[in-house]
């Protein structure tokens, strides 16, 4: 159900007309979903057993005219849409206008988090994490568990101890640090249509590695089984089984170099 369509509260700014602020009473292992037309969002763990969001426009007013703000709760289930109008999305974007939403909630938090246009910055949670913005980067550290990441466009950054993994951008650099203790449950995928990709993988991981790339360098440091590889310095593909093998790790990059490193 798309969030505009919720019946949640209109909640209107502060006297300044550009902050509005919210915070929901939870257990420790919420639910969190944020929507956002235009904008960027940052996630903070704490401590407490709440979830606080601050929205902070600048240029706009927060109102039922500009940017309007929808939330409701069920259960541990918090839903937070933030959007600005659409006319500014379509036909203007002045570099005063912004809108940015940050949030602190329980460390085992399940969050989902969408932005139209805006960067995503997430640190130390613990649980299935889900981000996806069409335009702006992605930084997501400190992660334990799940990680499913897209970007239209824009670099991303992840780290953390995984048991799931995917981390794509359309156009834009991937870094990704795999922690010791993380394990390939099902297949990981770790994609970007143009640039480079930088891997650091823990020795003890065990995983089929399939690298790819379509035009640009191809290094490996790492231990491997050898299944198959281009030889010589315009290879492509390396196929190789990690102490023994097992779900398939796929890297892939459209156009740059692809560096996988022992951690």
């Amino acid at each position: 159900m798309a969030m505009a369509a919720l019946g949640g509260s209109l909640a209107f700014a502060a006297a300044s007309g550009s902050q509005w602020t919210k915070t929901w009473g939870t257990t420790a292992k919420p639910e969190l979903r944020v929507e956002t037309n235009d904008g960027s969002v940052t996630i903070h763990v704490w401590d407490e057993k709440r979830i606080e969001a601050v929205v902070t426009a600048r240029g706009w007013e927060i109102s039922s005219s500009e940017v309007r703000i929808h939330e409701r709760q069920v259960g541990d289930r918090v839903e937070l849409e933030a959007r600005v109008p659409d006319w500014h999305v379509d036909f203007l974007n002045f570099g005063e206008r912004s809108l940015h939403i940050d949030l602190h909630v329980p460390r085992d938090t399940r969050t989902d988090v969408h932005s139209g246009d805006g960067s995503v910055e997430v640190s130390g949670l613990q649980g299935e994490v889900r981000i996806a913005t069409g335009d702006g980067s992605i930084h997501a550290m400190g992660v334990g568990g799940s990680l499913d990441a897209h970007t239209g466009d824009g670099s991303v950054h992840a780290d953390g101890r995984f048991d799931a993994l995917n981390v794509r951008t359309g156009d834009g650099s991937v870094e990704v640090n795999v922690n010791a203790g993380s394990r390939v449950a099902s297949a990981w995928r770790i994609e970007t249509g143009d640039g480079g990709v930088n891997v650091r993988l823990p020795r003890e991981l065990s995983a089929d590695l399939d690298v790819h790339t379509g035009d640009g360098s191809l290094d490996v440091d790492l231990p491997l089984t050898m299944k198959s590889a281009n030889t010589g310095e315009d290879r492509k593909d390396l196929h190789g089984k990690l102490n023994g093998g097992g779900q398939p790790l796929y890297i892939r990059t459209g156009d740059g170099g692809v560096h996988v490193r022992g951690s």
